[in-house]
């Protein structure tokens, strides 16, 4: 959300509307990338360009198998923006020690994917990615 913004000088100002229109700018490539694991209507677009301009608009068949099934077509549960973002919320990277003879080794280890996790990352085109 832009507003409110509670920045005094013209230069943060613009720089916070800057930032708040990146992250609509990614989401917005986000939600078209990730259509099949979202609610988003996959077909939107080309539907789009044949319907009446003035009648209202119809959801496609794949929509409507999401919405009734609360499947994909990959078997995953469908999300909504905000729920995919808690699930790829759970990958994380820890922080492991090892005192080995009053040394301590550290190493980090990241969790592994879930199916769902790596298919998201597939569709982000992210995948093969290094441990992160």
């Amino acid at each position: 959300m832009v507003r409110p913004i509670r920045h005094s000088t013209e230069d943060h100002v613009r720089a916070h509307v800057f930032l708040c229109m990146l992250a609509y700018y990614v989401e917005w490539h986000m939600r078209k990338a990730l259509a099949p694991v979202l609610f988003d209507d996959e077909q939107l677009d080309e539907l789009r360009m044949r319907r009446d301009p003035v009648a209202a608009a119809k959801l496609s068949i794949s929509a409507k198998q999401k919405k009734k099934t609360q499947m994909t077509e990959d078997g995953y549960p469908v999300h909504s923006f905000d729920t995919l973002l808690e699930e790829l919320g759970t990958r994380c990277k820890n922080r492991c020690r090892i005192n080995l003879g009053g040394k301590g080794h550290v190493y980090y280890e990241a969790t592994e994917f879930t199916p769902f996790q790596r298919r998201v990352f597939q569709l982000l085109d992210l995948f093969p990615v290094k441990n992160i």
